[in-house]
């Protein structure tokens, strides 16, 4: 197997593109990332999206986005796992790689959900969800999100503040960052008193329709000398792993399997452990999934994820700093390019790219990606500096 490495990134801001089609946004953010790069040539597009049927009335979409590129003839292949399409799209290409299908692997995601109305965007939201035993009955993401969130404030004994100052932290990454959707900082009581949107769960807990793509060029280490670009960082390891669909059809609706497997497996393949990441992006798509996601992948024990917050160790600053530019709440989730925002983001930290929100020597980092929460999970390590 051969090493594979993120050549460049590229992204649009995270906002509502009424003036934009979903081909514009996967174009720009694609380009972008061809030209941070530098390089001349694309062997193959991988693209992650969940719901171009319904939001832009369309199947064969890697075909417009390719033809989009002016890549008419390049293989294109859209990858559909709901939320977490675009950690998908990246496994795929690093395979390519990897085992010498192609050199130069372009991976894009790209959504647009701010078309929907409000009630279209709750209906293909609950599509994560299994229809034949939930969502046929309305029961919503945000309403499992709730239960959760009431089963763990309750098991650990944990005051809601605990679970609520995530999305304070996400804010503040946020604040003054470009492509940010919502880049200005909240008070916890701004959460608190925000109006609820299934108790305990509030707004101020939970993600906000929008449109973003983000992409990343990936090249093999033979083809490295043809990267102008300065700025790379390595592969250390992908894993994708699923779990019950149902989060309480599972031993432990607290403890998200499908985490703990990728992340074992993406770190066994780095050859690091949890001590050696420098920074970490987690799947916060509602308050509650931000100290899941942590205590399952064993970064936190379980139920002190939120002191350990209070404590400032989530800081840009602290001992393990996450989701730096504002991760899903604050930054944005459009669907199946979050995985792709989240990796983008730390192939910045890792090549000293970060502005005002760089870690400081910052040399590994670990995305994790979900769907459902937590049916499908994904994870991927980049590597920089000497690792790189």
């Amino acid at each position: 197997m051969r090493t594979v490495h993120v050549a460049g990134a590229g992204y649009t801001k995270v906002s509502e593109h009424w003036e934009r089609s979903l081909t514009e946004l996967a174009a720009e953010a694609a380009l972008a990332a061809i030209r941070d790069a530098g390089v001349e040539r694309v062997d193959a597009i991988y693209l992650g999206n969940a719901t171009a049927e319904i939001t832009s009335h369309q199947i064969g979409i890697s075909a417009i986005v390719s033809e989009e590129l002016g890549l008419s003839g390049v293989p294109a292949i859209r990858i559909e796992c709901g939320e977490a399409s675009g950690m998908a799209a990246f496994v795929q290409a690093h395979a390519a790689v990897s085992s010498g299908l192609v050199e130069v692997a372009l991976v894009v995601g790209a959504e647009k959900l701010s078309d929907l109305m409000p009630e279209e965007y709750n209906t293909v939201y609950t599509m994560t969800l299994p229809h034949e035993t939930m969502g046929f009955a309305g029961i919503t993401p945000a309403a499992v999100a709730a239960l959760l969130y009431r089963i763990y404030t309750e098991r650990y004994e944990v005051p809601q503040e605990f679970v609520a100052q995530f999305p304070v932290l996400m804010h503040r990454n946020a604040k003054g960052v470009p492509h940010a959707q919502f880049p200005f900082e909240v008070k916890l009581e701004d959460v608190l008193s925000s109006p609820y949107v299934a108790p305990p769960l509030r707004r101020l807990e939970t993600t906000a329709p929008c449109d973003g793509a983000a992409a990343l060029v990936l090249v093999s280490g033979d083809s490295l000398g043809s990267v102008r670009s300065g700025s790379v960082t390595r592969v250390g390891g992908v894993s994708l792993r699923t779990d019950y669909v149902s989060p309480f059809d599972r031993e432990d609706p607290l403890f998200v399997s499908s985490v703990a497997l990728s992340v074992e497996e993406v770190l066994l393949r780095s050859g690091i452990d949890r001590n050696d990441v420098d920074v970490l992006e987690v799947h916060d798509s509602f308050s509650i999934m931000a100290p899941l996601i942590l205590e399952s992948a064993g970064f936190a024990p379980r139920g002190r994820s939120g002191l350990l917050l209070k404590d400032g160790s989530y800081d840009l600053n602290g001992e393990l700093p996450i989701n730096t530019f504002g991760g899903l709440k604050a930054r944005g989730h459009p669907f199946g390019a979050t995985a792709l925002y989240q990796l983008a983001e730390l192939h910045l930290q890792l090549t000293g790219r970060a502005g005002k929100n760089q870690v400081e020597k910052a040399r590994s980092g670990l995305a994790i990606s979900t769907s459902g929460l937590g049916a499908i999970s994904g994870a991927a390590v980049l590597l920089g500096g000497d690792g790189a």
